[in-house]
């Protein structure tokens, strides 16, 4: 059976009419952090540990774009980790939002981990909460989920990021059932848990756009864990106009790939994806080549800057594997003895914000 989805997505993947650049940013939203009140309904829910959060993905398209697929192939991996577990809710958990609006309501379903193609409950589409106009929010029956930790922004008992609208259904093609047993309404998986395919997707079949057609977002999962949240993905955009497939990767493109560093994200020690400090600083601050074989250079503005400076160079399970000082202007760093891998590069600027990037070391 495994070999049939194989060929039919080798077919998905090879009808390639052009490469328009549709694919904009990754959004990374932190949706919720657990609070002890949280866990009074540990024995509806499962165990949900304290300080869990609980990470929204999602896709951000140029209009007239629709999501296609997540994937992973021989030559480019599919994968979503975390140090410790996914929670996945034991009352209605289940590998995909499927639950109902009345669910929604009890103990902690509003937390579980699952793929999405666009929805977040059943008959909802789920929106960053920013883009949520707050009206017929839903109401926490167990008086839980109502914690306002200013790391997860806007709460979820003001706008819960659920919008009545129509969502495609995910297809999952490839996936051995071991493969999502992680995503299962139980937390008894190994850890870490890795979710990894070589050789499978979730798709939507008939493609996903956002609910806003000119901002074009669409959700692709939620993952709830305390440990370190990273993934590496694959994604496959349609153009509706010109029909034309565009495939982005996360590392090494060939041929009409399109390499695209947010597609790797790490979430550790309190840092957010980066994505928000690099565009803060534009061209202030410059890393490259990213990916690298080796050394990068840093150049950084000398009025963002203070002379001087320290940076470190962070693993994925946050330890320190290179510091050093940084000066005004272009600075180069050997990374030539560490492993292949994803890292995480930080510093301090001049008005006491931090700076941080992902660096992927490749071989």
């Amino acid at each position: 059976m495994k070999s049939l989805y194989s060929f039919i997505f080798s077919i998905l993947l090879t009808v390639t009419l052009s490469a328009q650049n549709g694919l904009e940013r990754i959004i990374v939203e932190k949706y919720y952090v657990s609070d002890d009140n949280d866990k009074t309904v540990d024995g509806d829910g499962g165990e949900l540990p304290l300080n869990s959060v609980t990470y929204r993905v999602f896709v951000d398209m140029l209009p007239g774009y629709i999501f296609q697929a997540a994937y992973g192939v021989p030559e480019h991996e599919l994968r979503i980790a975390t140090t410790t577990r996914f929670f996945n809710n034991q009352d209605r958990g289940a590998r995909f939002p499927t639950y109902s609006r009345s669910q929604a309501q009890n103990n902690t379903v509003m937390l579980d981990s699952w793929l999405s193609a666009g929805a977040s409950l059943k008959d909802y589409t789920g929106v960053l909460k920013e883009q949520d106009n707050g009206e017929n929010n839903i109401v926490n029956a167990d008086d839980v989920l109502l914690n306002d930790h200013e790391e997860a922004g806007i709460p979820l008992t003001v706008q819960d990021g659920a919008i009545l609208a129509p969502a495609e259904p995910v297809t999952v093609v490839g996936f051995f059932d071991t493969d999502l047993i992680v995503l299962d309404d139980a937390n008894d998986a190994a850890m870490p848990t890795i979710i990894s395919t070589h050789d499978g997707a979730w798709s939507s079949l008939n493609g996903s756009r956002g609910v806003d057609t000119l901002e074009n977002i669409v959700l692709i999962g939620q993952f709830t864990t305390d440990g370190v949240f990273e993934f590496e993905l694959n994604l496959q955009l349609r153009n509706q106009a010109t029909l034309g497939v565009e495939n982005y990767v996360a590392r090494n493109a060939t041929g009409n790939e399109i390499l695209f560093d947010q597609l790797i994200h790490i979430d550790s020690l309190g840092f957010n994806s980066a994505i928000t400090d690099v565009n803060t600083w534009g061209e202030m601050v410059s890393i490259y080549p990213n990916p690298t074989k080796g050394s990068i250079t840093v150049k950084v503005d000398d009025t963002v800057l203070t002379h001087g400076q320290n940076y470190t160079i962070l693993s994925l399970t946050g330890s320190d594997v290179l510091d050093g000082i940084l000066t005004s202007g272009a600075n180069t760093i050997h990374m030539n003895d560490m492993m292949p891998g994803v890292y995480l590069f930080t510093m301090r600027m001049n008005d006491g914000s931090r700076f941080a990037k992902r660096i992927v070391r490749i071989q």
